[in-house]
């Protein structure tokens, strides 16, 4: 079995490919430069993780990366389109320019469609091959100092569904898990502010959630567990999505 994973040189990335690997997949890893968390993980399963340095915003790294999933494996089973970027600076959205937006929708929205257009040949190949999309507990929640952000996780969840209509007469299925908040280097510079969130109540489940949660999510789609649905949601947030009085 042959999985794929974007954004895949650390924090949830990283450690959806490293359970896949550990499921018996082997796993090409893609982003735009390795980590040595990465590089380590690569050297440890030198027959089974293979890293390819691509920017899913530009096109010719997408048909690069295509390009070296075919010429490795033939085909693709699993592809989880984790890559995403924050805003690079959070702004007001009445601030926000068009510089702003497209580095954020370049990447987690254009950049997520069309990884996911030009690996459906390799899909189809395969009888029952599996697509996830990482999006964000953003796809619902407004929040107006990176409104560039929500709007791309939003536009994630419409590419779920679409891809989801479009795929299933080849068996492919397509589901979305939105994280909520999660402990990566993306939340480490407002980590207190969600920590007094939490103990506040804003989730039933009084933790960050941690980068396996997530991966442990996208294993029971990859074994085949969730067949029977497409275009999907799974909240792996603590319950965030719950609305309380």
């Amino acid at each position: 079995m042959v999985a794929v994973v974007t954004g895949a040189s650390r924090g949830i990335g990283l450690s959806i490919a490293e359970t896949l690997i550990k499921k018996g997949f082997s796993v090409i890893l893609s982003a735009r430069s390795i980590t040595t968390l990465a590089e380590k993980l690569c050297t440890a399963y030198p027959d089974k993780a293979f890293f390819f340095a691509a920017d899913i915003s530009e096109k010719d790294d997408i048909s690069a990366l295509v390009s070296f999933a075919e010429e490795k494996f033939g085909s693709v089973d699993l592809l989880v389109n984790n890559a995403g970027v924050a805003p690079k600076e959070r702004k007001d959205i009445l601030e926000i320019t068009p510089e702003d937006f497209d580095f954020v929708a370049d990447i987690n929205l254009k950049g997520t469609f069309f990884v996911t257009q030009k690996f459906v040949p390799l899909l189809t190949k395969n009888k029952s091959a599996r697509i996830v999309n990482i999006s964000s507990m953003s796809a619902y929640t407004a929040s107006v100092n990176r409104g560039e952000y929500c709007i791309s996780k939003a536009g994630i969840s419409m590419i779920t569904k679409l891809f989801a209509a479009r795929l299933a007469e080849f068996g492919i299925s397509v589901i979305e898990i939105r994280p909520g908040i999660i402990e990566t280097d993306m939340t480490a510079k407002v980590k207190e502010k969600y920590e007094a969130l939490i103990e506040q109540g804003i989730t039933p489940i009084k933790r960050m959630g941690q980068p396996e949660d997530i991966a442990k999510c996208v294993a029971a789609i990859a074994d085949g567990s969730f067949d029977f649905c497409t275009g999907t949601v799974i909240d792996c947030d603590g319950g965030f999505n719950i609305r309380c009085l």
